[in-house]
């Protein structure tokens, strides 16, 4: 079946944005909450993600892990076709599978409105960027902890979402590798440089006590797991997450 998103789903993701802010007017960052269902109950998932989406999430986060670029196995196509149906929120599929190009209109056709591949996994990253929007969906690169931003310098234009670790890909409920929040600075200072809508993604144990720190750095879309699905209430956790980012609000108004 060849997913045409819904129109509901395409406003709710093109809002998302950051707009374009020409005469230096002071804006608000929107800021978004992607729950991973790497930490989801498998045998309920249709549940799962109707019910984290009921409590507040913006976006779904799909890790795909392929036992050859990262040292595990989840999930594939199916399963993104098979929950596509259950949420009207954006599908932000993260590819960590070499070769990439392969699997890309497999994920589009399945329902993907976004997917981000690590840099690593393609011989043209250019090729692989066009090859994501030609199908149909926004397109991003994910950056390894020790992996520099340099990949970025002359694809910003085919650029929708950068993804930065703060835990080395592979594995959930990872502790946070602070680092990250210096390369999230300098990836804020290349898209505001840029002048491009461009999402900050984060992903690598965000959790309500460090979310503020990762969203000071510039970040404005945060992946979380364990934090959300290992736990009895998914409201609670996202709305403490969301008092914790009114804080960097406030602190920047």
């Amino acid at each position: 079946m060849i997913h045409a998103p819904a129109e509901s789903t395409a406003s709710a993701y093109n809002a998302g944005f950051v707009q374009s802010n020409p005469d230096n007017s002071p804006t608000m960052t929107t800021y978004r909450i992607a729950p991973s269902i790497l930490s989801a109950d498998f045998a309920r998932l249709g549940e799962e993600v109707r019910n984290v989406v009921a409590a507040g999430a913006d976006i779904i986060h799909f890790d795909v892990m392929d036992n050859h670029y990262v040292p595990n196995l989840t999930i594939g196509p199916l399963v993104c076709q098979a929950i596509r149906p259950h949420v009207q929120v954006p599908i932000d599929v993260h590819l960590m599978v070499k070769p990439v190009d392969r699997i890309v209109p497999d994920f589009a056709k399945a329902g993907a409105d976004i997917i981000t591949f690590h840099p690593e996994a393609s011989e043209h990253i250019d090729r692989t960027l066009q090859l994501i929007r030609n199908n149909g969906c926004k397109a991003g690169l994910v950056f390894n902890p020790g992996t520099p931003l340099h990949h970025l310098d002359h694809v910003m234009d085919k650029i929708d979402m950068i993804l930065i670790m703060s835990v080395n890909p592979g594995f959930g409920g990872q502790s946070f590798i602070p680092e990250a929040l210096k390369k999230i600075a300098l990836a804020r200072r290349m898209i505001d440089e840029s002048g491009r809508d461009i999402l900050l993604e984060v992903d690598g144990g965000i959790k309500a006590d460090n979310i503020a720190a990762a969203a000071a750095a510039g970040a404005d879309t945060f992946v979380a797991g364990s934090a959300i699905f290992g736990k009895p209430d998914y409201k609670a956790v996202i709305d403490a997450m969301r008092a914790e980012l009114a804080t960097v609000e406030k602190k920047a108004a």
